[in-house]
């Protein structure tokens, strides 16, 4: 059992988190419920009828995709069951993201960048860090799922369902948050930590995806179908509330005790012992470049690839999806074009492009965080200019957006060749993914621009990821003025396969683009190196 000496100046570092990590707090705490109302709001005009409700039902009951895609069909045929459906299982993945990746910072980064190390030096316990982690990730999860349950009882929808619905997002934030500490006790790497996590949060979503497709049963072996067995907005329930209860408390006992058995720094698990001589590639910097974003490349391209999948297998069912739907219809068809199956994949390809982006962004950004764990200075202090050390990261950035649309237009163009037979149809929505190219770039740039005049804004380029995903997922059903879609890059790039090819907007985006990576490398020469 934890002693009370074990837990001393906890509170001082609850405060020293909430001090140093307000702005990302701030930002995860209304991205989160904003996404999931937005949403809520489009799907409640999509779907303005009980008999756009019941045709909607009738199509997603029997359709295994999109079940394992959005989660377990229950209560359908009412407004609160399909906001569920169409935004529980993406929402639920970004609050498992957000306690993950706030958890993994605070105590494993920590130790690897020394200022564990630091902080114990003081009269601090021994679990006390991890302890201010849980308590700072769990008023986040608090604080999302009320502004969740707040903005549906705002919608209208039955109060019921909305508190539960917000729970069930409260609720798998802390299991994840638990599961990422208990894990930060195992490798002293934190990529691999949130790696590790991140394959649990995959194996969570496949478990659950198999058990709602089949009778339910394997669902209970994954913290997100504990969640979903609430049944917000159709019948609802509390009582698996507790195995979420029950899995928190054993990770974070798990965690204290694996925690006395390790030294600071140290994980459980030893690293493996590198190779005597490194490889001849290691030598350069885009080797050494690639070496250390190639797990990311992998991971990213793997993920894409089967949105795409999962996008392309319901392509042929779409138009009896959204029959006698003309909200629905409209919507669709104003990607362009007047057939519904070719606007549907045109949207979905801009999804799937989306979340590429995330994959440019997080690669260009590898430079800040080099920069800041103290690595970069000792590559510079070689015969390596800063020109071409950027230049290596950041062709690992341009090149790995191609590979990751690449298995997205893969991913889309085979599920919709099977399925429908066709499979001429790969090489062209192929080069349809392909088309984005220009906006991920773009994104890229932004990201070196403010690397070398901004550092300090560097998250920014988070923000405007996220404002490209709210234009080109909820301009329509927002009805947002022109002047705010013409800020998204991806608003500039022609939505193939629906719409008619062009080149002048895709190449204004790439004279952007050299204009930021010029910017960005000017400004990286005249600054200090941290």
């Amino acid at each position: 059992m934890t002693s009370s000496n074990e837990l001393t100046g906890t509170a001082v570092l609850t405060r020293l988190i909430l001090r140093r990590e307000r702005l990302r707090i701030l930002i995860w705490t209304i991205a989160v419920p904003l996404l999931v109302l937005l949403t809520a709001t489009s799907v409640k005009g999509l779907y303005p009828t009980q008999h756009d409700l019941d045709v909607a039902a009738e199509a997603s009951e029997d359709n295994a995709a999109a079940i394992a895609f959005n989660g377990p069909a229950q209560g359908l045929d009412t407004l609160g069951g399909e906001v569920a459906f169409q935004v529980g299982t993406l929402g639920l993945v970004m609050v498992a993201l957000m306690s993950t990746f706030m958890t993994g910072r605070q105590t494993r980064a920590e130790e690897e960048a020394g200022r564990g190390e630091l902080i114990r030096s003081l009269p601090v316990g021994r679990h006390a860090n991890a302890t201010a982690t849980l308590l700072v990730v769990a008023g986040m999860n608090a604080v999302v799922g009320a502004l969740v349950t707040l903005g549906l009882i705002g919608l209208d929808l039955p109060v019921t369902g909305s508190v539960v619905f917000g729970l069930s997002f409260c609720a798998l934030g802390l299991v994840f948050a638990a599961i990422t500490s208990l894990i930060a006790q195992v490798s002293e790497n934190t990529r691999v930590v949130h790696g590790s996590a991140g394959a649990v949060l995959g194996a969570a979503f496949v478990l659950r995806a198999v058990g709602d497709i089949g009778d339910g049963t394997v669902s209970w072996f994954s913290p997100i179908g504990w969640v979903q067995k609430t049944r917000p907005f159709a019948g609802e329930r509390l009582w698996p509330l507790l195995l979420v209860v029950a899995g928190t408390v054993a990770a974070v006992a798990a965690t204290h005790a694996l925690s006395d058995r390790r030294d600071l720094g140290a994980g459980l698990v030893p690293p493996r012992p590198g190779r005597p001589r490194a490889a001849p590639a290691l030598g350069r910097p885009l080797g050494l470049a690639l070496r250390l974003q190639r797990g990311s490349l992998i991971a990213w391209s793997c993920g894409v690839f089967l949105a795409g999948v999962a996008y392309g297998w319901v392509a042929v069912d779409v138009e009896d999806f959204v029959a006698d739907n003309e909200a629905m219809e409209d919507l669709i068809t104003g990607y362009g074009g007047a057939d519904l199956t070719e606007a549907y994949l045109s949207q979905s390809l801009l999804v799937v492009a989306l979340l590429g982006a995330g994959y440019a962004v997080q690669s260009a950004l590898r430079l800040h965080g080099e920069e800041s764990g103290l690595r970069a200075e000792p590559v510079l202090a070689t015969p390596v200019s800063r020109d071409r050390w950027v230049a290596s990261h950041l062709t690992v950035a341009l090149a790995g957006s191609v590979v990751v649309l690449t298995a997205a237009g893969l991913g889309t163009g085979l599920a919709y060749g099977l399925t429908s037979g066709e499979l001429d149809q790969v090489p062209r929505l192929l080069g349809a993914a392909l088309a984005y190219t220009p906006a991920l770039w773009l994104l890229a740039g932004l990201v070196i621009a403010l690397f070398g005049l901004a550092p300090r804004a560097i998250t920014a380029a988070w923000a405007a990821l996220a404002a490209c995903f709210v234009i080109g997922l909820l301009a329509q059903a927002l009805d947002l003025p022109c002047w705010v879609r013409d800020v998204s890059p991806f608003e500039h790039v022609p939505h193939l396969p629906a719409a008619d090819p062009a080149l002048t907007a895709p190449v204004l985006l790439l004279a952007i683009t050299a204009v930021l990576i010029t910017a960005g490398l000017v400004g990286f020469r005249q600054r200090d190196v941290r």
